[in-house]
């Protein structure tokens, strides 16, 4: 036997010393593997009983808290109704305690999974910056409605018009992050409160008086005093016109075909729309009998014929 035959013997051995041993070593593998695919397998029941305990643990607890949270919410109302405060301080305070009870209550329901307070702080602290940027509208919103409610530009039950986009209505509703308006034919409109709290807006009815305010025009043959102490006469027989601040009749501006007057007076707010519909079919009628002509555009029209 020469060294050339002993080199390749022996290489031979250590090649199947080595497969011998990837052999065992991966018999092992899936020894170990087996093993705890078994034991998996075997705590997968009390694996599954636990997680139905705690999703009954969460829905026991969601129901509860729940009703916990109606409860303080009317506890608190009730208050709050007590105490006299306004009705825009309690919808928002109610609001703003709803969204936080409920934060709790979810917190909570997440610990029962196992889901630690401190892990919820640290990725609340993690991702802080992220949903800030996302959810920056919101808060500016939610700032909004607190500045709303401390500085009182106007409370629910007022008639307001944002001067804007010109959403206008009676408040409804301030929550935490839109105000809630209704408006005369009955739609529903959603003002976001950062909207209302960074720019302006007018706020109809919150003096207990408004001036109504309308023209109408009178022929240049007519009298102008005639006419104005028609009107005059008309404003002190109504009933919802009031006597002070005193009106006015006056000459706002001369039109195209007609002495434009300009007629003012005061109603209390809830009587504004009614004082001036009233007012103003009153005024046409009572120039019909006093012979005082209404001018309106004509178009008069010339036939010629070409006879040849």
């Amino acid at each position: 036997m020469n060294a050339r035959t002993i080199i390749l013997l022996t290489a031979a051995d250590d090649v199947e010393q080595i497969a011998s041993e990837s052999v065992e070593k991966a018999m092992e593998d899936v020894e170990h593997q087996i093993g705890a695919l078994q034991r998996y397998v075997a705590t997968m029941p009390d694996k599954l009983i636990l997680l139905c305990a705690h999703v009954v643990m969460a829905l026991v607890m969601f129901i509860i808290g729940t009703r916990v949270i109606a409860f303080l919410r009317g506890f608190v109302r009730r208050a709050l109704q007590k105490a006299n405060a306004s009705e825009t301080a309690v919808q928002f305070l109610d609001s703003a305690i709803r969204a936080v009870l409920y934060v709790i209550l979810v917190f909570s329901i997440l610990q029962i999974f196992g889901l630690q307070a401190a892990s919820i702080a640290t990725v609340i602290g993690s991702v802080g910056v992220t949903v800030g940027l996302a959810i920056q509208g919101s808060l500016s919103n939610c700032i909004g409605g607190i500045l709303l409610l401390t500085l009182k530009p106007f409370k629910v039950g007022d008639y307001i018009i944002e001067d804007t986009q010109k959403n206008e209505g009676v408040v409804q509703q301030i929550s935490i992050f839109y105000t809630k308006l209704s408006t005369l034919d009955n739609k529903v409109i959603y003002v976001p409160n950062g909207t209302l709290a960074n720019t302006s807006l007018t706020n109809v009815t919150d003096a207990p008086m408004r001036r109504v305010d309308f023209t109408i025009g009178i022929a240049y043959s007519a009298g102008i005093a005639q006419a104005r102490k028609a009107v005059e006469e008309l404003a002190a027989a109504h009933p919802l016109v009031l006597d002070d601040p005193a009106g006015s009749v006056y000459v706002d501006h001369f039109g195209d075909s007609s002495v434009v007057l300009g007629i003012r007076f005061w109603a209390l707010k809830e009587n504004f729309w009614q004082a001036r519909c009233e007012m103003m079919e009153q005024v046409k009628t009572a120039f019909d009998e006093a012979g005082i002509t209404i001018p309106f555009n004509q178009l008069d029209v010339h036939v010629v014929s070409d006879e040849r």
